[in-house]
């Protein structure tokens, strides 16, 4: 599937999508990191949102020391 021509996004798509697990998803919709629109039943994640997302500055902690 071509991601880039979608304009939102199914939980599980924008799991996909993000390299994330459903559950990751569902908690970034809870915390409020990254913001979905319910359209019926149905809770969409537009893809402005994911870039959003992909965009901020996380720095990385993996036990590496900065040099």
């Amino acid at each position: 599937m071509m991601y880039g021509e979608q304009l939102a996004f199914k939980r599980s798509e924008a799991g996909d999508a993000l390299r994330v697990s459903l559950r990751t998803v569902d908690y970034l919709l809870a915390q409020g990191t990254l913001r979905g629109r319910r359209i019926g039943r149905r809770v969409v994640i537009p893809k402005s949102e994911i870039d959003r997302l992909l965009r901020r500055d996380t720095p990385i902690e993996h036990g590496v020391a900065p040099e």
